[in-house]
């Protein structure tokens, strides 16, 4: 008989005699993985719907100038100075000089994408005699779409940014009376004012955006805002979006300044994915533990039904080694087993739920993410899980005295 024929064979019959403890061990283990699966699923859609919305509008990684700080003016001898007054910091838009460089570089760091220029500032939105304050983003429309899409969240017209054009949100829109095609007026707050025509009404994902952002090319917002030739910051995207952190890091070191992720400036959104990851966690753990306990408890219970047998295949020459693999191979096949009926049911149980969970606005809560490469490692984990259960129903197994097993 080839190797482990002799094993395998002994393995099969006994969880054949035992039909309904295998059906349920091999039906406890199948609903684990469904909801380790199912679980798995839920959580990385939620949590890739709400990163989506929290970063729709805004980059992953955003380079700033350093902040400017306040020089005192001293006063004294030069052997007892003491501060006379404290200068107030200048009250002006810090840009960043000789950007072009700084672009190239951070392009060329590990893990980033694209990045973006952009020259923001405060200003006023005007139409007749409707007046919105606003947020001016100017910027190179082709690279700034590879850092935020802004291209799935048109609601109304053409997507484009040329000179004398502006993108501004759906609620700005309806605060100043506008529709698409109309032209409104964008005054800064050092008194330059431009005159823009309405290219398209964006939907960012939240109604405070909306109602602030006024996207245009760079040049107008550099001469709206008085910073020729400057910008105020550097957008970034990520190839990780959850190692945002990380790539800044990389920056702060090679360039001087200030840099910041979405991380740090959604800091509660993150600290409540990682919470949702433990718990997750902790979930998977003890439904690991509760399997394995329910193979070990029926391999048990095999070993105490299945004794004369054991004792009589043992008189007939089977060994200590080869009665100790049969019951793993039991574990073996009864944790692959549950793992592939599982991995099925699970991926039922994804498809049925993201098309009826539905968010407050009737969107999908979730969409459908079942990884298929994450079947093999699974039935490889349970096939391994159910080994680890089955050892000690094994050991006990192997150490059956013949005589004492077929007369008991």
């Amino acid at each position: 008989m080839t190797a482990l024929g002799f094993e395998l064979t002994v393995a099969l019959r006994f969880l054949r005699e035992g039909r309904m403890q295998t059906a349920l061990i091999i039906g406890g283990a199948a609903v684990g993985v469904a909801v380790i699966f199912f679980i798995t699923a839920v959580l990385t859609g939620v949590q890739g719907d709400l990163i989506r919305r929290v970063t729709g509008a805004q980059p992953h990684v955003v380079v700033k100038p350093p902040e400017e700080t306040v020089a005192p003016l001293l006063a004294g001898t030069p052997d007892a100075p003491r501060v006379a007054a404290v200068q107030a910091r200048p009250q002006r838009l810090t840009t960043i000089d000789g950007w072009p460089a700084l672009a190239r570089a951070t392009e060329m760091t590990d893990g980033v994408l694209a990045v973006a220029p952009v020259a923001s500032g405060s200003a006023l939105g005007i139409k007749g005699d409707a007046s919105r304050s606003v947020v001016v983003l100017g910027t190179e429309l082709d690279r700034y779409l590879r850092v935020v899409r802004l291209d799935d969240k048109v609601k109304a017209g053409v997507l484009q940014l040329e000179p004398g054009d502006a993108l501004i949100g759906i609620e700005l829109a309806k605060d100043l009376g506008a529709v698409l095609g109309d032209r409104i007026r964008v005054q800064s707050a050092q008194g330059s004012s431009e005159v823009f025509r309405i290219r398209a009404l964006l939907d960012l994902g939240s109604r405070e955006l909306n109602r602030r952002y006024v996207y245009t090319d760079l040049r107008a917002a550099q001469s709206l805002l008085g910073i020729p030739g400057r910008i105020t910051n550097l957008d970034v995207s990520v190839r990780d979006i959850m190692r945002a952190d990380e790539v800044a890091g990389q920056l702060r070191a090679q360039s001087g300044q200030l840099i910041e992720s979405w991380i740090q400036t959604n800091n509660q959104v993150f600290a409540a994915i990682n919470n949702q990851n433990i718990m997750t966690l902790l979930i998977r753990v003890f439904i690991t533990i509760v399997v394995a306990l329910g193979i070990a408890s029926v391999l048990v219970v095999s070993v105490v039904q299945k004794r004369k047998e054991i004792g009589i295949l043992r008189a007939v020459g089977a060994t200590r080694r080869q009665m100790l693999v049969v019951f793993l191979l039991q574990g073996v096949m009864v944790g692959a087993s549950g793992a592939l009926l599982g991995s099925g049911l699970g991926l039922m149980l994804v498809s049925v739920f993201s098309r009826v969970l539905r968010n407050a606005e009737g969107q999908a809560l979730f969409t459908m993410q079942f990884d298929f490469g994450l079947v093999g490692a699974v039935m490889a984990g349970a096939a391994l899980l159910g080994l680890l259960a089955a050892v000690l129903p094994a050991r006990t197994a192997a150490r059956l005295d013949p005589a004492q097993a077929i007369r008991g």
